[in-house]
């Protein structure tokens, strides 16, 4: 680490704004196999983004901006994990308390059988096994515009019971305002398969995320500055960025887009989380997997229990249990003030591109990530995303 004291920003080829994967990545590879001076500027007190963990008082490894697993069906994904930290497979597991009872998480088979009779459950079995004979899983608006009344029937049900009250809770919007691309990201499984993500590679890191990160930016190239906002550091004059007044050859960024260009075109609005905690003395579980989602009652979203899988450390005597509040982005709020989910609508769309446009006249800027391309990506596309852009760049640069 280095304070803002210490850094002349002439020493550094490449500027990365944040310290999540996308950023970690870049700076890595920048620093490893191009020789680059890598400059790491991370708006919190602690390197890693949203995938930071850390030990609470009754030693169990919490990561503070929600639960995050990884899973993937590329191999090459997780060899590049693996020179970071040690891997322990975990196939994360999910319920969701629908009519006051926990049901199936990912919605599957054993779903219609929680929520039906067992003969509708076995014609519906048979119904659904004709339509969608070959595929695994499908979306809920496939089964909402099945041509088989009784599917659309159930569709509807399990619409009106989760996904709905869900996605309004989620984002404040009903189910017609946000895009479908939001709702299609947990499928219903068309078979008893319990996990919650169908993906051939799933894991997690034994000692936490927060020391993957440390592994990861610990190179000689890389200098790191936490507790700095590179927003007041940064300005653009015509087709060029500087930091600090200075110009540097990039600038690799991924917060959110509208915020580096002071919201000229608009607000991009994100969701945000808050957390409460709970902690209970036993040596058992108090939820029935990993995590459950709540989409009827309460203001809370979803709950982890995180000791289920913790591995580096086993036996506590407390389990802890974290719920989460979603809430509307607000960057200078003392609360919600951590951008998590793009809410992604026609609307916000139409801005976006009149952001992405001026971000493309910008010669020495790239944007990359979640918050910075305002999309919704999963962990393991945040990599893949990473090492696309890595590529074009490295076009760029040779």
């Amino acid at each position: 680490m280095v304070t803002e004291e210490k850094i002349n920003v002439k020493d550094f080829d490449v500027v990365v704004v944040g310290s999540g994967f996308s950023g970690a990545i870049f700076a890595r590879e920048l620093a490893e196999k191009h020789n680059k001076k890598v400059l790491v500027v991370e708006k919190r007190p602690h390197i890693a983004g949203n995938m930071y963990d850390e030990y609470n008082e009754h030693g169990i490894l919490v990561q503070r901006y929600g639960p995050h697993f990884f899973n993937t069906d590329k191999a090459w994904v997780l060899e590049f994990l693996k020179k970071y930290c040690e891997l322990i497979p975990h196939a994360v597991t999910g319920r969701s308390e629908i009519d006051g009872k926990y049901v199936q998480l990912p919605y599957n088979f054993q779903t219609i059988q929680d929520l039906l009779p067992l003969n509708e459950a076995e014609e519906l079995y048979r119904l659904m096994r004709e339509e969608f004979s070959g595929e695994d899983r499908v979306s809920i608006f496939s089964l909402l515009e099945s041509s088989n009344k009784k599917i659309r029937d159930f569709a509807e049900l399990l619409y009106e019971k989760a996904f709905k009250p869900y996605t309004m809770k989620q984002w404040n919007l009903t189910t017609e305002q946000i895009d479908k691309s939001v709702l299609n990201r947990v499928k219903f499984a068309l078979n008893f398969d319990s996990r919650y993500l169908n993906k051939d590679f799933q894991y997690l890191p034994k000692h936490g995320f927060t020391k993957l990160f440390e592994s990861m930016l610990n190179h000689q190239n890389i200098k790191i500055i936490c507790d700095c906002d590179a927003l007041t550091h940064i300005s653009i004059i015509e087709d060029t960025a500087y930091y600090n007044g200075e110009y540097v050859e990039s600038i690799v960024y991924t917060g959110p887009i509208d915020e580096l260009f002071n919201r000229e075109f608009g607000i991009l609005p994100y969701r945000s989380l808050e957390f409460t905690y709970e902690s209970v003395k036993t040596t058992s579980h108090l939820l029935p997997s990993d995590f459950v989602s709540y989409p009827q009652t309460n203001t809370f979203t979803r709950k982890t229990e995180y000791r289920r899988f913790n591995y580096e450390v086993s036996g506590q005597e407390y389990t802890t249990i974290v719920a989460e509040h979603p809430l509307e982005y607000n960057p200078d709020g003392q609360v919600g003030n951590v951008p998590y989910y793009p809410t992604i609508t026609s609307k916000n769309l139409d801005i976006l591109k009149k952001y992405q446009e001026k971000a493309e006249s910008i010669k020495n800027l790239l944007l990359v990530g979640r918050l910075a391309e305002y999309k919704y990506f999963n962990m393991d596309l945040i990599i893949e995303n990473a090492f696309n852009k890595l590529e074009n760049f490295n076009q760029k640069i040779n």
